[in-house]
């Protein structure tokens, strides 16, 4: 897939692309004769789980750490698992702080629909 074509599929930039792949989030894609990137199913995987990441919260700072680990293999289990879970626990937490927005947004649109309608009846 073209730069384009996988910018489009994840609704980022080709400059975005770039930069991931410069800070090593992505490894070196593959160019074609013509000197384009040539994105591979792996490289697809890599830019998914990182959109999914970066739209849980997960800072590029973090990903770059997970990924440094991922790249020593079976010997960073425990420390990626452990840098998850911390994530996890972090992502849980504002679920948490947004659900009790949500609850204090609902209750003043309660508030505004009773005034309303007292405001209808006059």
């Amino acid at each position: 897939m073209t730069i384009d074509q996988v910018a489009k599929q994840f609704h980022l930039t080709a400059d975005t692309l770039r930069y991931y792949e410069k800070i090593g989030l992505i490894d070196k894609v593959q160019k074609d004769k013509r000197g384009y990137r040539n994105y591979q199913k792996e490289d697809i995987s890599r830019i998914e789980f990182i959109v999914c990441m970066r739209s849980a919260g997960l800072s590029i700072k973090v990903l770059q750490q997970y990924i440094q680990l991922l790249e020593l293999g079976d010997r960073s289990i425990v420390q990626r698992k452990e840098l998850l879970e911390e994530e996890h626990r972090k992502l849980e937490k504002r679920i948490e702080e947004m659900q009790m927005t949500l609850k204090k947004l609902e209750h003043k649109i309660k508030i505004y629909d009773m005034n309303i309608k007292e405001e209808r009846k006059c």
